[in-house]
């Protein structure tokens, strides 16, 4: 019985051993040999391009939120291309139009917010 297991899943369990040594080897030759000068810059803490606050309380700009949810829209809308353009032989051209529609409508809401000035940053 385990021999039909280590046949059958040897190379795998080799090729987890060789990945797992390779990692461990490359993190410690990373942390010996990487120079280590730090400086009050390199320590300090970074918030999403906001300077270090101490009150959690504190507002944040909306545009950073706007942002966030446009990256969702269109990070969304490439979501909804890939399984579309897998089944695109088999749905014809009723599906081609109806993605075309959707495409169209997040396209006329991304110029309305790129002339509004949404995507402005300054």
């Amino acid at each position: 019985m385990l021999a039909d297991f280590l046949k059958d899943y040897f190379s795998i369990i080799v090729f987890l051993i060789i990945a797992l040594g390779l990692s461990f080897v490359f993190i410690i030759i990373n942390f010996t040999l990487s120079p280590k000068n730090p400086d009050p810059e390199k320590l300090s803490s970074y918030e999403c391009g906001f300077e270090p606050f101490n009150d959690s309380r504190m507002e944040f700009d909306v545009r950073f939120y706007l942002v966030a949810i446009l990256f969702i829209i269109f990070d969304l809308e490439i979501a909804f291309l890939f399984p579309w353009a897998i089944s695109l032989g088999s749905i014809g051209f009723l599906g081609f139009i109806s993605m075309m529609i959707f495409l169209f409508i997040l396209t006329v809401g991304f110029v309305y917010e790129w002339k509004k000035g949404a995507l402005d940053w300054e």
